[in-house]
């Protein structure tokens, strides 16, 4: 029997309960009374509250007799928010946190419900900004209900905060007591989200899950779930963004497992070069994190190529790159080379279909170039495939602008 080459280890960190099927949120009422009596509610401003969802949960709260106060979160969290909803609910004896609506929605949720018990600010935590010191909780227990997929925020332990302007940032309150306790995923919650959205957090999660596969930290664990949520979303994201508006279709169930396994392998291996330029540019400009995503992936993916094949042309990240360009152009016959440009080839055009708005749309020139460059080498940038230099990132960004 020939002998088997070692298996590769595996760390798994710690992930939610997870729920994903249409019509989950009605289970949502039993599950917050499952952690007490007074509950926080976390959505954003407008899509949820006006929808038939959110009076038919209120009731069915006071059916159950539990307690309730509602925040709203407007746009991308800041820690000037997050202290604010902490002072106001610091002494409300809150048993849970249920956050529910986009990824800054869920940030906000798991940064509140990390700092509720303790009262102290989220400065003290933030990674790069803040005053550096360790959390020790405790947390108290949150659910996460996306009403978008993308971001895949349910499943992971960072509450991204934004200051934005000049001397803005995007920075992580991070610790595995923030990952939420339960992740509530109804892909029928997806129905109605205006299509710009819909494709920036389709890009987002495709840009997550091909970034955690090709990352220096991914494992047989991560590739199996990006391979799948890579599938999922090849297969639902044109059935969701041609559906008729008010209909459910098939398409966003398999896009909310795409987010959700975005979420999961994001966590665990990391991500790359667009994420380490997604982080300035939301701070030093308007933009919606995963329009820049979608914007920059392609551009981004060329680029990790041509460096890998001129610098390691036996690197695994090369081998990767062309199994998923043979999966997202559906063309099994390619061989490695071909692929990886039809995978270039694939990600430009579904950028263009998608219409991902260019970088200047934003108010980015050429001068902020250098800026951007000299704040991007943080976290994600780390599991890129291979270090970029600053000229190849200068050049990536030059060509979206």
């Amino acid at each position: 029997m020939p002998t088997l080459p070692p298996f590769p280890a595996v760390q798994v960190s710690r992930l939610p309960e997870m729920h994903l099927h249409a019509e989950a949120i009605q289970r949502l009422p039993a599950l917050i009374e499952g952690f007490g009596q007074h509950a926080l509610l976390i959505t954003g401003r407008h899509s949820f509250v006006a929808s038939p969802h959110w009076p038919a949960l209120l009731e069915a709260l006071e059916e159950r007799g539990i307690d309730w106060q509602h925040a709203r979160i407007d746009g991308e969290p800041s820690p000037q928010r997050v202290d604010a909803l902490v002072a106001e609910h610091h002494h409300d004896s809150v048993d849970v946190v249920v956050a529910i609506g986009g990824g800054s929605v869920l940030d906000a949720g798991k940064a509140v419900a990390g700092l509720l018990r303790p009262g102290n600010s989220v400065m003290d935590h933030l990674e790069g900004v803040g005053r550096g010191l360790a959390y020790q909780g405790p947390a108290v227990p949150m659910i996460a209900v996306p009403t978008t997929a993308g971001t895949g925020s349910e499943a992971t332990k960072n509450a991204v905060l934004s200051v934005q302007g000049r001397d803005g940032f995007k920075k992580s309150f991070r610790d595995a007591q923030l990952v939420p306790r339960i992740a509530l995923v109804d892909p029928a919650l997806l129905v109605g989200c205006p299509k710009p959205q819909l494709a920036a957090n389709a890009m987002d999660a495709l840009t997550q899950l091909l970034e955690s596969y090709v990352s220096l930290n991914a494992s047989a664990f991560t590739d199996a779930l990006a391979w799948a949520g890579m599938e999922a979303l090849q297969q639902g994201l044109w059935d969701a963004w041609q559906a008729d508006d008010g209909e459910f279709c098939e398409g966003y169930t398999r896009l909310a497992y795409a987010s959700l396994s975005s979420g999961i392998t994001l966590a665990q291996a990391g991500l790359g070069a667009v994420h380490g330029l997604a982080s300035p540019l939301g701070a030093f400009f308007p933009m919606p994190h995963g329009a820049v995503c979608g914007t920059l992936l392609a551009e981004a993916t060329a680029t990790n190529v041509a460096a890998l094949e001129a610098q390691t042309p036996d690197a695994t990240a090369l081998i990767k790159y062309a199994k998923v360009g043979r999966l997202l152009s559906d063309d099994e016959s390619l061989e490695d080379g071909p692929a990886r440009q039809a995978l270039v080839e694939t990600l430009h055009d579904w950028s263009q279909r998608l219409e991902m708005p260019r970088l200047g749309r934003f108010g980015m020139t050429t001068e902020d170039i250098p800026r951007v460059v000299a704040n991007a080498r943080g976290g994600s940038m780390q599991t890129n495939p291979l270090v970029l230099s600053d000229e190849a990132l200068s050049a990536l960004l030059a060509a979206r602008l």
